[in-house]
C-alpha cells in the first residue's frame, strides 16, 4: 500500500511538532537528534475509514502501525470464513508477526474495526535505525518483547479446553474491549459461534444477578 504523506514542515504539527514514535521509544532507551529527525522525516500520520484492509496477502506490507486512535484486527480468511487473530487499540502496533520488521508477504489480513488514526513505520526505517544506532536495537528488544507476550496470551486462549474458559481468561486479558468491539469479532477470536459466546454471556450475567 502506497501513502501520501503530509508535507513535513505540517507533518507534526497537530502531534506537538514531532512524531508521536517519539515520545513512546524515549519510554525504553533515550535517543539521539539523528534518530529523532530520522524518524520524524519518515514516519507519517494516516487516516482510514471504519471497515477498510490495511494490509492483505494481495499487497506487498512495507509498514506497521502504531494506532493513535480506533480499533483494528488481524483475521485469516479459511474458504469464505473470517477468522480474527488479535485486536488492537490505542498505544498498540497492527501489523502482521511474518513481516513485523521486513516487508513481505503474510496470509494474514489487517482491517479497522473503528475509524482508525495511527503512525505508519517503514519497514526500512526500522532496518536503518537498527543498522547504524544501538539505541534502535534496545528499545526494539523491549517492544517486540511487548508484541511477543501479547502473542503468548492469544496463544494460551486459544488452547484452552472450552469455550467458556476462553471467554473468561479474555474478560481478564481483554476486557476492556467489550465496549468497543462487536461480539462478533471477540466470537471469532475466541474460536466460537457468536450464539455460543451470547449465550455464555447469558448464563454469567444470570448467575451476577442471582447473586445480588
Amino acid at each position: 500500500m502506497n501513502f501520501e504523506p503530509e508535507p513535513l514542515a505540517t507533518r507534526w504539527i497537530p502531534y506537538g511538532g514531532q512524531s508521536p514514535i517519539i515520545p513512546i521509544f524515549k519510554q525504553y532507551h533515550p535517543l539521539n537528534q539523528q534518530i529523532e529527525d530520522v524518524i520524524n522525516v519518515q514516519t507519517f500520520p494516516v487516516h482510514f475509514g471504519r471497515n477498510k484492509h490495511i494490509a492483505s496477502p494481495i499487497r506487498t506490507n512495507r509498514y506497521i502501525f502504531l494506532i493513535l486512535q480506533g480499533v483494528a484486527h488481524g483475521f485469516i480468511k479459511v474458504g469464505a470464513k473470517k477468522i480474527t487473530t488479535w485486536i488492537a487499540v490505542e498505544g498498540e502496533l497492527a501489523g502482521t508477526i511474518n513481516n513485523l520488521w521486513h516487508g513481505g508477504q503474510s496470509e494474514e489480513y489487517i482491517e479497522t474495526i473503528e475509524p482508525l488514526l495511527a503512525v505508519a513505520i517503514p519497514h526500512e526505517m526500522s532496518i536503518f535505525l537498527y543498522e547504524n544506532h544501538p539505541e534502535a536495537n534496545l528499545v526494539g528488544r523491549q517492544m517486540t518483547e511487548l508484541y511477543y507476550q501479547g502473542a503468548s496470551e492469544r496463544a494460551f486462549i486459544a488452547r484452552l479446553p472450552n469455550a467458556k474458559l476462553r471467554y473468561e481468561r479474555f474478560l481478564i486479558s481483554y476486557g476492556h474491549l467489550l465496549e468497543r468491539v462487536p461480539l462478533k469479532y471477540i466470537a471469532s477470536f475466541l474460536g466460537m459461534r457468536l450464539e455460543t459466546l451470547s449465550r455464555i454471556r447469558s448464563e454469567m450475567a444470570s448467575k451476577l444477578s442471582n447473586k445480588a
